[in-house]
């Protein structure tokens, strides 16, 4: 359903009821319409000025980021003109040993939330009528529910894909425990000569493995 950001107030000009006594209803409806059109232009007024400012917080909020960026950049270019590939040389077993990179940018959570709510939104939020006072039967419930959640509750949605990832959390453990077993049951049903051979041939694979890893320290010596 889409939502209306924002209204101009009065919609309708020269609906009304007209006063009694008035003598000339044709000039009373003029000049109540010219009454409603003024309202209107302070209305789109009142709206205009809300969206430039809109505009302004958004074109700040670029801006900033966009200097942040630049002096992220100029650090960078610095660095790399700094590194002399012909000078340092960095050996395999320091890559290996320094830790993985980390940003440290932090990234925006709860974009949408109560304090990002646009002002005409939050206004259009306050003029709706509030819910009916069910909280006051709560004490009076036997599962001591909440009485106002059954006509409105906020929280249902974050509930409901809580539980959906619970689920899915729980349907892959069973999915696991169930490949396991079945491997299990596999194993044992496999003769002992093929365990056997199959623990020899991963036995001579390994010390292969480690021949070779032994050849190839052997050749870095050498061409050290």
């Amino acid at each position: 359903m889409p939502l209306v950001k924002r209204n101009i107030e009065p919609r309708h000009l020269c609906r009304g009821a007209l006063p009694e006594g008035v003598t000339s209803e044709l000039e009373c409806v003029t000049n109540s319409t010219l009454a409603a059109i003024i309202k209107q232009l302070g209305s789109l007024s009142r709206h205009a000025e809300d969206i430039f400012g809109e505009l302004f917080n958004e074109a700040n909020s670029f801006y900033m980021r966009m200097n942040s960026l630049q002096e992220r950049v100029d650090l960078l270019v610095i660095k790399v003109t700094q590194l002399d590939s012909t000078v340092e040389e960095v050996s395999l077993q320091d890559i290996n040993m320094r830790k993985a990179f980390k940003s440290s940018t932090v990234q925006n959570q709860q974009v949408v939330s109560r304090n990002s709510i646009p002002n005409p939104v939050m206004e259009m939020y306050q003029r709706c009528d509030k819910p009916p006072p069910l909280n006051i039967l709560t004490p009076y419930r036997d599962d001591k529910k909440d009485g106002l959640k059954f006509y409105t509750d906020p929280s249902y949605f974050f509930n409901l894909w809580k539980e959906k990832m619970l689920q899915a959390t729980e349907d892959k453990r069973k999915e696991k425990r169930r490949q396991k077993e079945q491997w299990e049951q596999e194993a044992k049903k496999e003769p002992v000569g093929n365990d056997v051979a199959t623990i020899l041939s991963r036995r001579i694979a390994v010390e292969y493995s480690e021949s070779d890893d032994d050849s190839e320290l052997d050749d870095n010596e050498w061409s050290d």
